[in-house]
């Protein structure tokens, strides 16, 4: 009989972890071997509450039997099949459940494998609709300051990361940005939309103006800025974005990885925030986070653009190998299903209030400076330690993962975006436990 492979590899070496301080991580590792519900499970046997979703993703909690069946099943049935020139039923079923509960004006999708992807191809249809308009002069893309839009040179070339500029060099070309919208002298502790900054979509104008609006394909941002720390947008601020584009002529492009798939307490952040883009991207709650799968939606008047000439002809040159393949097609079906049976694309509607007094009752706590929340998202910023900064929230992330809870840190933020299942109870027990963190933090 062969002896158990053991719970914990003996050799770390060959794997190079992603975002991660691999030199730390390997002296003193970190591994979950199990989930279910909200919590893990780590190689010692302990139980650590997701506070985080995982990386945003795990919206329905882990180990959901319709998802974890329909992947069994469809392995069984049809495990892989190209998109290009051929197609599967699933693949097709899903589209149009997306379409169902996407906002109104929304009419099509087309796959990809992640955000990252997700954001490249948006790009790609935003300069390639716009030839195909007979406008092929709007090549130049606009971003925002702080923005986050996955890894690939298009993503972060519109981004607005400084350590992508410090690492990786000139980036793309024709790019230009908005001003982020962290105000935090107006806006400090504030529950929901702030008050102040809606001005600064205003920006937009100014670069139109320097460019040329007949130069300009696309805006691109995050309706919610999730990854660089939870930053909300000021009230009327979107809708002013979607005005001035709507006015040159330009698309916008509404990065929803983070806020899609009830986030927010609705379908999607811009059922939210009650503005319309052109395209939204997607990918993470899609599948709940357990087969990579993202989606580019858009409007008809984008994809018909593209339905002109040969029928025999291919409209748009550009796709991926995994493009709607039947696993993940079979993961987005269960999980669109869970989230329909259990209510759970307005759950966090119906907790946002609970969840910002416990997240707000942080206030006052050693080193906190803000705390921010929209829907069940929730930061908490910390003081920098002089000369060291991230040091002060990488150590609250260490100290949170030994008290029993994983959060997620990014500079001196703590981000937090638990699945969509969690109870009053559990809400209780991550804030209880984050603000012991806090108080023992030096």
């Amino acid at each position: 009989m062969n002896a158990p492979k053991p719970t914990v590899p003996n050799d770390l070496r060959a794997f190079w972890m992603p975002f991660t301080a691999n030199r730390q991580f390997k002296q003193n590792p970190r591994m979950f071997v199990a989930a279910d519900g909200m919590y893990y499970t780590t190689s010692d046997g302990r139980q650590v509450m997701d506070g985080t979703a995982g990386l945003w993703c795990v919206n329905a909690g882990h180990k959901r039997p319709k998802i974890v069946e329909a992947i069994a099943k469809q392995a069984a049935e049809l495990d892989y099949a190209p998109a290009f020139q051929m197609g599967h039923p699933k693949a097709f079923e899903l589209a149009n459940r997306i379409i169902d509960i996407a906002p109104k004006g929304i009419e099509h999708v087309f796959y990809t494998n992640s955000g990252s992807e997700s954001v490249e191809t948006a790009l790609k249809m935003a300069l390639a609709y716009h030839r195909a308009k007979g406008q092929g002069t709007r090549t130049r893309l606009i971003g925002r300051e702080r923005g986050y839009h996955g890894t690939n040179f298009g993503g972060i070339s519109v981004g607005g990361i400084v350590n992508n500029r410090k690492f990786f060099g000139s980036l793309l070309t024709g790019v230009d940005h908005l001003p982020h919208t962290h105000l935090p002298e107006q806006n400090a502790f504030t529950r929901g939309q702030p008050e102040h900054g809606a001005y600064l979509a205003d920006d937009l104008e100014r670069i139109v103006t320097l460019h040329g609006a007949d130069n300009i394909a696309a805006v691109i941002v995050e309706p919610m800025a999730g990854s660089t720390g939870v930053l909300m947008p000021p009230k009327g601020y979107l809708q002013k974005l979607r005005d001035i584009t709507k006015k040159h002529g330009i698309l916008l492009i509404f990065d929803e990885v983070i806020t899609g798939f009830g986030r927010l307490g609705t379908n999607f952040g811009s059922d939210f925030y009650g503005v319309v883009p052109d395209m939204i991207t997607c990918a993470k709650g899609l599948t709940n986070g357990i087969i990579p799968m993202g989606a580019v939606l858009t409007s008809a008047e984008i994809h018909d653009a593209f339905m002109d000439g040969p029928e025999g002809t291919i409209e748009l040159f550009h796709g991926y190998t995994y493009s709607g393949n039947p696993m993940a097609a079979a993961a987005g079906l269960a999980t669109l299903e869970t989230y329909a049976d259990e209510g759970l694309l307005t759950r966090a509607a119906e907790l946002d209030g609970y969840w910002a007094d416990a997240l707000h009752s942080l206030k006052g706590l050693p080193n906190v400076i803000d705390i921010r929340n929209a829907g069940l998202i929730g930061a908490v910023e910390l003081a920098p330690i002089p000369g060291a900064p991230t040091a002060r929230a990488f150590q609250a992330f260490l100290d949170a993962y030994d008290k029993g809870i994983l959060i997620r840190t990014t500079g001196d933020i703590i981000a937090l975006s638990p699945p969509l299942i969690i109870s009053k109870a559990e809400i209780d027990e991550l804030i209880g436990k984050l603000g012991e963190v806090l108080k023992a933090l030096k």
